[in-house]
C-alpha cells in the first residue's frame, strides 16, 4: 500500500475549512477524477471515479470524525482499497493548514503504473490546491456537519 501525504494552507478560518470538507458531495468540484460522491448516511459515502480511463465505484466509511480537527475513513467492500485521514490545524484567525494522508492499494495495471510514476501524489497535491481555490473562492463554506463519529475499533484510524 502506497502512502501519500500532502498539505495546503488555506486563507479561511479553521471552522470554515473543516465545514467545507464535510460537504462530500461537493468533492467533484475540486477533485480530479471524482465524478460523484453520494452521502448515504453520517458514516458512509458512495464514490464514482474515472481515473486513467478506469471507472470505479466504491464505498467509504468514516471511522473517526472530530469537528475542527480530523476526519478518518476507509474503503469498505469493492476493489478499491484505501484509508486516510485529513487533519485541520489553526494557523491564526484566518488561516488553516489542511493535511491529507492516504494509503492506497493500486489495483490493476493502469493504477499500479500511475502509482509508480508518482501520478497519485501529483493528483492529491492538485486536489488540495483546487480545494484551496474552492474554499477561498466560495466566500464561506457551502454547508457543514459538526457531528462526532467515534471509532468502533481503536486500531482502525491512521
Amino acid at each position: 500500500m502506497g502512502t501519500v501525504k500532502e498539505a495546503v494552507d488555506v486563507e479561511v478560518p479553521l471552522h470554515m475549512a473543516y465545514n467545507q470538507w464535510t460537504q462530500f458531495e461537493e468533492f467533484p468540484n475540486f477533485m480530479e477524477g471524482v465524478d460523484e460522491v453520494r452521502q448515504l448516511d453520517d458514516r458512509h459515502n458512495h464514490w464514482t471515479t474515472s481515473i486513467g480511463g478506469v471507472r470505479r465505484e466504491f464505498d467509504t466509511e468514516i471511522v473517526d470524525q472530530l469537528p475542527d480537527d480530523r476526519i478518518t475513513w476507509r474503503s469498505v467492500g469493492g476493489d478499491t482499497q484505501q484509508r486516510g485521514s485529513v487533519r485541520f490545524e489553526r494557523l491564526d484567525d484566518t488561516h488553516t493548514r489542511v493535511e491529507l494522508v492516504m494509503e492506497v492499494e493500486p489495483s490493476g495495471v493502469a493504477e499500479q503504473s500511475a502509482d509508480a510514476l508518482g501520478l497519485i501524489d501529483r493528483r492529491v497535491k492538485g486536489d488540495l490546491r483546487r480545494f484551496k481555490d474552492y474554499v477561498e473562492g466560495e466566500g464561506g463554506a457551502t454547508g457543514g456537519w459538526r457531528g462526532r463519529i467515534r471509532p468502533e475499533d481503536p486500531g482502525t484510524p491512521l
